[in-house]
């Protein structure tokens, strides 16, 4: 290689599949990158301990040490942890792939893999490693560049004042990059989260409804078989009233008057339970609207109630609380034009967090002195005709918050939760969807030990 010719990059492939890894390697190398391969996460510390590769892709399942315990103990490691790590996985949970986030990963790819996508995420990384490493270094060489003006003669300190507002530009600068970056990070974990909720609730209203209605259509034939035996069996006993000890014998065994009267119960039960699943799939289909590229008018009602009947299991009362009530005062809202299955994302993560707060306050109260004071989350819905904007306010009289912690509530990865409780990026995501999809308004407001209310205002035009 001549020394005009740029350097190759090099990635390192942390994987125990062959095939992963032939697939892996044709497509980097043909793209140019230098590859590098190890099949075990032992292997893998060894290597970079003795040569830093630009960047890793790390499988997650892997005999030995996985990929979440092999990423903490490079993030561990001054001489390591700067190397970005995407993981590659196929898990579905969104849960797993937060938490290599939050070990210090940069980024995952699901399996099986989409070569246009691990191309960019490869490029986009790459991209932004090179780029803080250039902002670092210039950032290096000014702070150096600021020392030596320091220490020179007074006649120097125009120029040092010059270099001081140079440093302050390039910080801003690097800055404004690393919000940019947090920023795409957050909203690719949105993108990714919406896709894989999405799919995975559709397919489960899917799955549900098919058979649904195959039972309830049988239902309906079996109530008109029902009548017409019972109805035959009451001709029987009306032409035959004496049929003999065998038959009456067998009818007082099985408890023949009971079945004529039960049975009846027993289907119209059985209709109940299918009209409550098709209740429930039905609102997951309106919870994992796709829609991310174009608006449609939907009712918000239909969203928020949909929500709620995914969450109604976490609402009902458990071995440590009450039953949350909910108190529904809607008012008469227009269809409104927006992206439906991220608008329900917000209503459950506000939900979601309000839940969270009941089940954690409940810890320090007994079950009866909780029953004298029962959980509420009252939700309102108002048209503002004047305003031309509608209003959604989600009330809960939980134990609210401080206000240190309402100065960051919408930052990302900000989170009052315990650790391992909560990501931090729910209400960063709620609020871009709100205000940034959509062009309107979330505020909260709260007082500690009167509960939180958050306000969302959605714009009609």
């Amino acid at each position: 290689m001549s020394p005009e010719s740029p350097e190759k990059e090099t990635i390192l492939i942390i994987d125990d599949s062959p095939t992963n890894i032939v697939l892996l390697s044709e497509l980097l190398q043909e793209s140019g990158y230098t590859v590098w391969i190890a099949r075990d996460g032992e292997t893998a510390i060894c290597k970079v301990t003795e040569e830093l590769p630009d960047l890793i892709l790390l499988d997650v399942l892997m005999p030995g040490p996985d990929g979440f315990e092999i990423c903490q103990r490079l993030k561990s490691n001054p001489l390591t942890d700067e190397v970005p790590i995407i993981f590659m996985t196929a898990l579905s949970d969104p849960v797993d792939k937060v938490k290599g986030m939050n070990l210090g990963a940069v980024d995952y790819i699901t399996k099986p893999f989409r070569q246009e996508e691990v191309l960019a995420r490869v490029k986009t990384h790459l991209k932004i490693r090179k780029l803080t490493r250039s902002l670092a270094k210039q950032n290096q060489l000014l702070k150096q560049e600021i020392q030596e003006k320091i220490a020179a003669e007074a006649s120097l300190q125009k120029l040092t004042e010059e270099l001081e507002k140079r440093v302050e530009e390039r910080t801003a600068e690097l800055t404004k990059a690393m919000y940019d970056l947090q920023k795409a990070q957050v909203q690719l974990v949105q993108k990714e989260k919406m896709s894989t909720l999405g799919q995975l609730v559709a397919g489960v209203a899917h799955e549900i409804n098919n058979p649904i209605n195959f039972i309830a259509v049988n239902l309906t034939h079996v109530e008109k078989y029902i009548e017409d035996l019972l109805e035959h069996l009451q001709l029987y006993q009306e032409k035959f009233s004496n049929p003999g000890n065998e038959i009456e014998n067998h009818a007082e065994e099985i408890e023949l008057e009971f079945l004529v009267e039960d049975l009846p119960s027993i289907v119209a039960s059985m209709q109940t339970g299918t009209e409550r699943i098709n209740q429930i799939s039905v609102s997951l289909r309106i919870f994992s609207r796709s829609d991310t590229s174009t608006k449609v008018a939907v009712n918000i009602h239909e969203g928020i109630d949909s929500t709620l009947m995914i969450l109604k299991h976490r609402l009902k009362a458990n071995e440590n609380r009450p039953a949350i009530e909910v108190i529904k005062q809607y008012g008469i809202l227009p269809l409104v034009e927006c992206y439906a299955g991220q608008l329900n994302q917000v209503f459950m993560n506000l939900l979601s967090n309000a839940i969270d707060a009941f089940d954690e306050y409940s810890q320090a109260y007994s079950y009866k002195e909780l029953e004298l004071n029962p959980s509420k989350i009252i939700i309102n819905t108002e048209h503002q005709e004047k305003e031309q904007q509608i209003l959604i306010r989600i009330n809960d009289n939980g134990p609210g918050m401080l206000p240190e912690a309402q100065a960051h509530l919408f930052e990302p990865l900000f989170t009052t939760k315990p650790l391992g409780k909560g990501t931090g990026l729910g209400l960063s995501i709620s609020h871009q969807i709100v205000v940034e999809k959509h062009g309107g308004q979330l505020t909260c407001n709260s007082v500690p030990g009167k509960g939180v209310e958050f306000i969302i205002a959605l714009p009609l035009y």
